[in-house]
């Protein structure tokens, strides 16, 4: 079978299958928190029946991997380029989240073919049937890579702290993603979640302070999350490279990440979401190649 026969079955295939909600995760500024959130609410997810796949893709570091004990024999290089199929590139973790390096596959994508990015990504669609939720950790910061994969998104999830740095780094970010030439304000939602908060009221400050800016310079509609505490335990679990959500289900900051998980699934919430699934996603990432 060549790979254009391939390509026809997979196609055919994907018409009936249902399309992955893709949720990304980001931060102006490392140290912020982005992938300790990505994983606990990857967590939640799982605890509450969803079928989960995190993508990490800040590349260069392995945080999310780290968290979750276990090293990937494979990632998503070794789809590209070494033949390697969707269910060979995914680790499973605690309550069997799955996860999947990126690598620098991504970024090696620029040097393929049109015929073969399409066969790639048609690929990937197969995460369509697998997981209910994909959640994709970005790298922290401005980076090129990082708004390809916030312009591709319909659903970003913002963690910002109250750090003066935080901010500052939080609204660039934006700034930066609103002077995209391929972002669409209509086509993304994007949400913020405030951490290392003393309170939940200022969580509140936060995300109006960021909000009045956001809505008068860039037109970028914004809601409010919620926010995770300031919690001892939890940095004790982040030290014993363990999710809090699995080490202490009761700890504070666990309870917080597990109302926001309950909140990005409500009902409402979810139909206010269309579902894009991964072909759109890494389409729209590789289509300024």
């Amino acid at each position: 079978m060549d790979q254009a026969e391939q390509l026809r079955i997979i196609k055919a295939n994907r018409q009936s299958r249902p399309l992955a909600r893709v949720i990304t995760v980001t931060s102006g500024k490392g140290g912020v928190g982005k992938s300790n959130t990505a994983i606990n609410l990857a967590i939640w997810f799982r605890k509450f029946g969803k079928r989960v796949i995190i993508l990490d893709a800040d590349f260069g570091l392995a945080n999310i991997e780290i968290m979750f004990g276990a090293v990937p024999k494979h990632n998503l290089f070794d789809l590209i380029y070494q033949g390697k199929n969707i269910q060979d590139i995914i680790t499973w973790g605690p309550l069997d989240v799955g996860f999947i390096s990126g690598g620098s596959g991504i970024a090696g994508m620029s040097n393929l073919s049109r015929d073969y990015l399409d066969y790639i990504i048609q690929n990937l669609t197969e995460l369509d049937a697998i997981a209910d939720i994909i959640v994709v950790d970005t790298g922290a910061g401005i980076s090129d890579a990082v708004l390809e994969f916030l312009v591709a998104s319909g659903e970003i999830l913002l963690v910002t702290t109250p750090e003066p740095t935080s901010i500052t780094d939080s609204y660039s970010l934006l700034k930066a993603l609103y002077r995209h030439p391929r972002f669409q304000e209509t086509d993304t939602k994007v949400k913020m979640l405030a951490n290392r908060v003393g309170k939940e009221a200022e969580g509140e400050l936060l995300f109006n302070k960021l909000n009045t800016v956001v809505t008068r310079y860039l037109k970028i509609p914004m809601t409010y999350l919620g926010s995770i505490p300031q919690d001892t335990l939890l940095a004790q679990a982040v030290m014993q490279q363990t999710p809090i959500s699995l080490q202490n289900p009761g700890a504070r900051s666990a309870q917080a990440y597990e109302r926001i998980a309950r909140r990005l699934l409500d009902k409402e919430e979810e139909q206010r979401q269309p579902k894009r699934g991964m072909a759109a996603f890494f389409s729209h990432i590789i289509s300024r190649i």
